[in-house]
């Protein structure tokens, strides 16, 4: 008898040996982005990169990369790296989001989502980012976050 378990195509696999190296889970989970998992990070000093590789539920009707899924990873990434530069001192809301689509993605490549803090003030976060798909950039975002105080945990 062989076990010989065979995995739907559209569901993201814990394919953990081809994740890059400096790549952990990542830390906070959101109900959009569940769909999605496993995401990945890599914190650096300033920044939080987003990582993932690509998969079927990732795409659009075409089988490349969604543009939402970019805008969204990329709004998330540049939240949380102005997090990451205050040292988690405060929260942040999106004020603006652009995105500007210069390529495309395929299932399994390495989406990794590099983003750099521009400016921090006592009001706003000034972020951008280079989405990139197997180290070729496809797209670069740019967003501008508002400081709110952190709430309580709710009990």
């Amino acid at each position: 008898m062989t076990n010989d378990t065979q995995v739907a195509p559209d569901i993201p696999q814990d394919n953990s040996q081809d994740i890059p190296q400096g790549f952990e889970p990542l830390f906070r989970k959101s109900p959009l982005t569940e769909p999605w998992e496993p995401l990945y990070q890599k914190k650096t000093e300033r920044a939080v990169i987003i990582g993932l590789r690509l998969a079927r539920p990732h795409t659009n009707g075409r089988g490349l990369i969604h543009g939402g899924l970019i805008a969204a990873l990329a709004d998330n990434a540049m939240g949380y790296s102005c997090g990451q530069a205050t040292a988690w001192t405060t929260s942040f809301v999106t004020i603006s989001l652009a995105v500007d689509f210069v390529g495309s993605a395929n299932v399994g490549q390495w989406l990794a989502i590099e983003s750099d803090v521009i400016k921090t003030g006592s009001t706003i976060c000034f972020a951008q980012s280079l989405i990139k798909a197997d180290g070729v950039t496809i797209a670069r975002a740019s967003g501008t976050f508002r400081v709110v105080p952190k709430k309580a945990p709710v009990t």
